[in-house]
């Protein structure tokens, strides 16, 4: 029987701005088609600790942390046009991390096999030295090195982004590590303009970053054929020990920030992949973390989606359903970049 470890953390809800798309209704949705549902109760919960100063050193530059800790004290603010503090926010953006963090330990030590992370802010565009794009501190990215650090077993991570837009922060993290690969499929162009083909890595790192751009309106099939034909691939070959995954659901056509054409069952497809290269490459070892999505019950549904094939079941939530239009093709892109990446 597979043990699926779910983090999260009821001051999750404490940084919220109303108006803002990215604010408390988007985690307590989700908490409340969980409980519905009755999987909670399958599911090992677990209350992360914040992340430490140290932790969060790890990607990102003391002078970033400080300023995010100082305009919390400070009673909050701005830090850009789309990102907001408040008094909260540097507790729960630790906490945010804590939780990535949290999974690592727990899968790392044996007592899950595999982890759900739903946490919030989210995290991808923050990078080392900014914060911008919703996100506070770089929760995967985090993680990622957490594993690296504290586990002899683990070399290489693999870091899938499947949300709509580009994880730029998580890109800029590990753009010249060899030790991890970065995937991203993503509406281009589009915010925060980063993720083009050409941007593969630096130096030793040439090829381990693998940018997979799309056009607006690109469907399940689209996503499918780059899953299986690149991804796959360029997954066996790079052998990650431990699989992270940015869950984002806004690349869902009713998602109402971007222009693709995803549907739920789609997702679905795309996350029974992921676990089962986790299977075969590393040991089952994965944990999704949530990014965006910004329609509640698309987002809702789609993280129990994410519960129902963590823990091997069949199941498939789909209240909105799909979108009966035929979406945009991405065989040129799969030629180009299997080409690009010796694929």
């Amino acid at each position: 029987m597979t043990t699926t470890a779910y983090i999260t953390h009821p001051d999750y809800r404490l940084h919220t701005l109303d108006g803002h798309p990215e604010n408390a209704s988007r985690i307590e949705h989700i908490w409340q088609i969980l409980e519905k549902s009755r999987e909670l109760d399958n599911l090992l919960l677990i209350e992360p600790e914040p992340a430490t100063p140290e932790q969060l050193a790890l990607i990102h530059d003391p002078r970033h942390i400080a300023r995010v800790k100082g305009a919390a004290e400070r009673g909050g603010g701005m830090l850009d046009p789309d990102t907001y503090t408040l008094p909260t926010s540097y507790h729960v953006a630790c906490l945010s991390a804590g939780g990535a963090a949290a999974a690592v330990d727990t899968i790392l030590n044996g007592t899950a096999d595999n982890a759900l992370v739903v946490a919030r802010p989210p995290g991808h565009h923050a990078t080392p030295v900014r914060a911008m794009g919703f996100c506070l501190f770089n929760n995967v990215a985090i993680a990622a090195r957490h594993a690296q650090r504290t586990s002899g077993s683990v070399e290489r991570i693999m870091i899938v982004d499947y949300d709509v837009h580009h994880g730029n922060g998580t890109q800029d993290a590990f753009y010249d590590d060899p030790t991890v690969l970065y995937v991203s499929t993503h509406q281009y162009p589009y915010y925060p303009g980063t993720g083009a083909l050409e941007e593969i890595g630096a130096g030793e790192a040439q090829g381990t970053t693998l940018n997979m751009p799309l056009h607006a309106g690109t469907g399940n099939d689209g996503y499918c054929m780059l899953f299986q034909q690149v991804l796959w691939p360029a997954a066996r070959r790079f052998n990650p020990d431990l699989i992270l995954v940015s869950a984002g659901f806004d690349a869902h056509w009713a998602d109402p920030l971007a222009m693709m054409q995803l549907d739920l069952s789609g997702y679905v497809e795309l996350t029974r992949d992921l676990i089962e290269m986790a299977r075969e490459l590393c040991a089952g070892r994965i944990i999704f973390v949530l990014e965006g999505g910004y329609d509640l019950e698309v987002l809702a549904n789609g993280v129990l989606n994410v519960v129902y094939a963590l823990r091997g079941q069949d199941e498939i939530t789909d209240p909105v359903g799909p979108l009966y239009m035929p979406g945009h093709s991405t065989e040129h892109l799969v030629e180009q970049l299997r080409i690009l990446h010796q694929l």
